[in-house]
């Protein structure tokens, strides 16, 4: 019993210790406002974390009175949030990232979902080479809220749920070799890319009708891969290779892209691929506009090309303790956002 209490009073007395270092580094520590190349600087950053901080929000609105050309009255409001989280010390990184979107339309009355992501990738490494890693990750992606279709229905019907928060939700690990040859590009390739499907919502099976071609809700449908009367699904031996590009193309425009590939050793007809692809251009220091674009195959998901296409002009705010480079920001230099 002694030694024991020994042992946690040792524990306490370590983790008192870590919070006041951890509290005098706050306090050495700082942030730095960033808005592509406005940057205000403060106390210089000593400790291994580094973090950025990007949100906006889009509003667009329409009204008509008595207006001969005829029109319908519409609010669209959006969200954005790009946020990471980078640990550098050595020859060890961890860097986190979290990717999430959610908008609506209201039209008559009616608020219909326009976009809505979740995004969330963890990734530890070790550096074994000036340009090579290996490296072990997580992602986890699935959405905030319901989704319904509004055509293609019964008479009696005006929309049907498709999707839901964990319906689908997707958490894959990884494991490989990452090629890093600078700041602002890496490949990951991953032989080892076990992947779960979850369906926490069996209300999103549907089906679509052979003959009279409208959908139709069917709790004996498998939905995103996932077969009826199960909620979630395996796929053990897989593979995944992933790249990421994030810079800056000029002092007021940056591109973020993030494709990746995925695919069971056994399926190999069942590649899915999903590109992540978003355009910012500043117009001034809490305004700019972004055009994004998502890319989706899989065909437990559809057997087609799935697009979203988006295109915003809205107020953006970003926060940064990235530390600078040495020279000023320039056309070759990466972006400050997510990785």
């Amino acid at each position: 019993m002694k030694t024991i209490t020994k042992t946690m009073k040792k524990a306490v007395y370590i983790f008192a210790a870590w919070l006041c270092l951890s509290h005098a580094a706050a306090q050495d520590s700082t942030r730095l406002t960033t808005n592509f190349k406005d940057i205000i600087a403060a106390k210089p950053d000593t400790s291994y974390w580094q973090r950025s901080f990007s949100g906006g929000v889009n509003f667009n609105q329409a009204s008509f009175s008595n207006w001969s050309g005829g029109g319908v009255n519409s609010v669209a409001v959006g969200g954005v949030v790009a946020a990471r989280s980078l640990y550098n010390k050595g020859v060890i990184s961890w860097d986190n990232t979290a990717d999430l979107q959610l908008g609506y339309v209201s039209q008559l009355g009616n608020s219909r979902k326009a976009a809505d992501q979740i995004i969330l990738i963890s990734v530890l490494g070790r550096k074994i080479a000036p340009k090579w890693d290996l490296f072990v990750s997580g992602t986890f992606n699935t959405f905030f809220a319901a989704g319904y279709r509004y055509d293609k229905l019964p008479a009696d019907q005006t929309s049907l749920k498709i999707s839901n928060f964990f319906a689908p939700a997707q958490l894959t690990f990884a494991a490989g070799l990452a090629y890093k040859p600078n700041n602002w590009f890496a490949l990951r390739i991953s032989p080892i890319a076990p992947r779960f499907t979850f369906l926490a919502d069996q209300s999103v099976r549907v089906r679509q009708d052979a003959i009279t071609g409208l959908y139709v809700y069917d709790p004996t449908q498998t939905a995103y891969g996932v077969n009826p009367g199960k909620s979630s699904r395996t796929e053990w031996l897989a593979f995944q290779l992933q790249a990421a590009l994030n810079r800056n193309l000029t002092e007021n425009i940056s591109i973020n892209a993030r494709y990746q590939l995925f695919t069971e050793y056994s399926n190999f007809n069942n590649i899915n691929h999903r590109l992540d692809l978003i355009l910012t251009a500043k117009i001034s220091r809490y305004l700019n506009t972004t055009f994004g674009v998502i890319a989706l195959y899989n065909k437990d998901f559809s057997s087609s090309w799935q697009i979203q296409q988006t295109l915003a002009l809205g107020l953006s705010y970003n926060l940064s303790s990235f530390r600078k480079t040495k020279e000023p920001v320039k056309a070759s230099d990466p972006s400050l956002g997510r990785f």
